[in-house]
């Protein structure tokens, strides 16, 4: 037996006239609506997104004086593509940095032993603030978020995925990662200084 040929069968659609079409009558026509403008401020609220407001909403303790919270590969990362990390930071946020380094972060880098001893140097640097550590286990990842969740002041550092999940967890946290020798920053507003791309 053969083959049975089917074509398909397109259904022919009428054509709609849009209501702005001028061989309607004046009557039958869409009349622009009319916005009023009394109130400036109230264009002014308006125009910001409702992320904006919802990220104002959980951080308010976000002041241009950025506080950066260190990670230890953010570090080693910095150490192997030879990037100051002061100037890569500043650079980014245009506004006064002041990197943080926790007790966990420097204790995670004595283990790494004689191999990563310049960025034991790195971590020791003055420009750099030491934060002393409230719990008693070392481990890193367990310290950042419990910081962040008492104090979002912080701008984050992770490279680690995992830690990065945990992070976006909490509501309102700025996130900086690097990519091509270049910083950039997730979540973070407008009015607090952040450069506009």
């Amino acid at each position: 037996m053969e083959k049975q040929k089917r074509t398909r069968k397109y259904v022919t659609m009428k054509q709609v006239l849009s209501l702005k079409d001028q061989r309607l009558k004046e009557k039958d026509r869409l009349k622009p609506k009319r916005k009023e403008n009394n109130d400036p401020r109230a264009l002014k609220e308006s125009s910001l997104t409702p992320f904006l407001l919802l990220f104002l909403q959980y951080n308010t303790q976000l002041c241009l004086a950025y506080h950066i919270l260190l990670d230890t590969k953010f570090i080693k990362f910095l150490f192997k593509a030879k990037l100051d990390l002061v100037q890569l930071v500043m650079g980014c946020l245009y506004a006064k940095c002041i990197p943080h380094i926790t007790d966990c972060v420097m204790a995670e880098t004595e283990k790494l032993g004689q191999k990563h001893r310049v960025v034991l140097k790195i971590d020791k640097e003055p420009r750099l603030e030491r934060l002393p550590h409230t719990h008693k286990a070392t481990y890193v990842d367990d310290c950042l978020v419990q910081r962040l969740t008492q104090h979002r002041c912080y701008v984050v550092t992770p490279v680690d995925q995992d830690l990065e999940r945990r992070i976006r967890k909490t509501p309102g946290v700025p996130i900086m990662y690097i990519s091509n020798y270049r910083c950039n920053t997730e979540r973070i507003p407008h009015g607090y200084g952040a450069p506009r791309f």
